[in-house]
């Protein structure tokens, strides 16, 4: 893979499972995931944010099952991708990251405050 470097780099998205509750018994299927907690993190250069939720996931049928130790991430992520807004989520880290480079709020000292020298 060839990377071109420009000097507007893109934020690169990247989906992180955090834990997936199941349940232990489902009519026939066993360990069937019921929620898949999750982040979405992007990162432009060195800054980096996120936002997290939480998906619950409809019981499967017994044709479409795919036993817990079979799951994959991929798998997992399509679920997710299917699940969520994808584009509302991209806009929400790529706001979060426009923020950390510049914020609209600043907390300054206050202006009556002695402030430390520095050299």
């Amino acid at each position: 893979m060839v990377h071109h470097k420009t000097n507007k780099m893109a934020i690169q998205y990247n989906w992180i499972i955090s834990a997936m509750d199941t349940t232990p018994q489902d009519g026939e299927l066993l360990d069937v995931v019921k929620t898949v907690h999750w982040r979405y993190a992007g990162t432009d250069g060195d800054i980096t944010a996120d936002t997290y939720g939480a998906m619950a996931c409809a019981t499967p049928s017994e044709t479409d099952f795919t036993a817990y130790p079979d799951l994959t991430e991929d798998q997992v992520i399509s679920w997710l991708e299917a699940g969520n807004d994808v584009e509302a989520l991209q806009a929400n880290v790529a706001t979060k990251i426009a923020n950390i480079k510049n914020p609209p709020i600043v907390n300054l000292p206050l202006p009556w405050a002695e402030q430390p020298v520095t050299e």
